[in-house]
């Protein structure tokens, strides 16, 4: 065997075992980057403590049926609610579904409000539910949501 072909055969082994972990990370991101660790269901769960919310017709979720790029799909959530010291909405939840990060947005309110409502713009990766979890003063959560089929992605 010849120098050259020694460092040639060195270089490369030395190569390929040091891209080996480098490798490894990369898979390890990419199953992080992939499904989210939390399904619908479980980030329901997580935020209502198990508690079942209720469909109720005092929580009005405006979404497009059809829209036309995923990537700025407007939703409304407004909540029929007095909001007072004794009685007021205390957060609201927007959910994809079917999205890697089925959870959208985390608002919190108080009396101060003065009305229960909420417009925003999230972004869908392809046609699915998309939910408004309400959280209420005593406890109780109740919910709504709509399907929402998107012509065109806006996760990629």
């Amino acid at each position: 065997m010849q120098r050259r072909d020694f460092f040639k055969t060195l270089t490369s082994a030395v190569a390929v075992t040091a891209a080996l972990p480098v490798m490894g990370f990369a898979a390890e991101a990419k199953k992080k980057a992939g499904p989210n660790a939390f399904s619908y269901e479980q980030a329901l769960e997580a935020i209502t403590g198990g508690k079942k919310p209720q469909t109720s017709s005092k929580v009005h979720l405006k979404v497009p049926e059809i829209a036309e790029n995923g990537a700025v799909v407007p939703v409304t959530v407004e909540v029929d609610s007095p909001m007072t010291d004794d009685d007021y909405v205390k957060a609201i939840h927007i959910f994809a579904t079917k999205n890697n990060n089925v959870r959208c947005l985390d608002t919190h309110l108080t009396p101060a409000n003065g009305k229960a409502m909420l417009a925003t713009r999230v972004k869908l990766g392809g046609t699915q539910d998309v939910a408004a979890l309400v959280e209420l003063s005593n406890g109780e959560f109740l919910i709504a949501s709509q399907s929402v089929k998107v012509t065109i992605g806006g996760c990629g």
